[in-house]
């Protein structure tokens, strides 16, 4: 049964289930510094842009998050930033702040709820997303893409990984694989799409691990290495995305 999908713009009263849904990112990514000045401010402010997925219990299932922003000025001048994610934040809610009329929808996140995964619905609300856009007049979504196998290999470069396809010439990699699918192609890879730097008893207890040792650090669900600085105290997580575009 295809799951009801609605915006917070038609459900305020929808807000706080929608928001509260649990999900699956790594605790520490959801520590990036932009995202979670950012973030939040989407619901409140843009909450057209925020979809959600309910089942036929009227269960929350998933949720997915896009903003508008101008791409085609003249300081940016129609190219993706290479900052990804979190440039993406900041656009939108600079051009909202100043009147700037957007022209093009980015991607922020599609979470689907653990009970519900492996049904699907990552496609449908990626759909929706694109959907919502068309309707609302724009002819590209754009998307910071977090290739959801890249944590298997962490040391393998988001260059090589993004571009990899299978015999049917589709993406080896199952998230970017949907998003080719729906009919997006690779523009390039955001090597800086999110950052995460904390004091290093933050990132022992995001992650369990130890963090006594300089250099690279594995870290479950990141697609790269963190990188552990003992002397200074601290440690950085630098995080890759593959931009893709979505004509509509």
């Amino acid at each position: 049964m295809q799951p009801k999908i609605s915006s917070l713009a038609d459900r305020p009263d929808m807000l706080e289930r929608v928001v509260g849904m649990a999900d699956s990112w790594p605790e520490f990514v959801i520590q990036d510094l932009v995202g979670a000045a950012h973030f939040p401010r989407i619901a409140a402010e843009l909450p057209e842009y925020v979809l959600f997925a309910e089942d036929e219990q009227g269960e929350i299932v998933a949720n997915a998050y896009s903003v508008p922003f101008a791409l085609d000025t003249e300081h940016r001048g129609g190219r993706l930033p290479a900052n990804g994610w979190d440039a993406i934040l900041v656009w939108a809610f600079s051009d909202l702040r100043r009147g700037v009329r957007p022209d093009t929808v980015s991607a922020i996140s599609v979470s689907i709820a653990p009970q519900a995964q492996g049904r699907g619905l990552s496609a449908v609300m990626l759909s929706a997303m694109r959907d919502n856009a068309r309707a609302r007049g724009f002819r590209e979504v754009v998307a910071p893409v977090r290739p959801n196998a890249k944590h298997l290999e962490p040391h393998t470069p988001m260059e090589e990984y993004a571009h990899r396809v299978r015999p049917d010439g589709l993406p080896q990699d199952p998230w970017l694989r949907v998003h080719a699918r729906a009919g997006a192609t690779i523009d390039s890879v955001a090597p800086a799409s999110m950052t995460v730097s904390a004091p290093l008893a933050d990132w022992r207890r995001w992650t369990g691990l130890p963090f006594d040792s300089d250099g690279d650090i594995e870290v479950p669900g990141g697609l790269v290495p963190v990188r552990c600085e003992t002397e200074r105290g601290y440690a950085v997580y630098v995080e890759p995305n593959v931009w893709m575009r979505h004509p509509l």
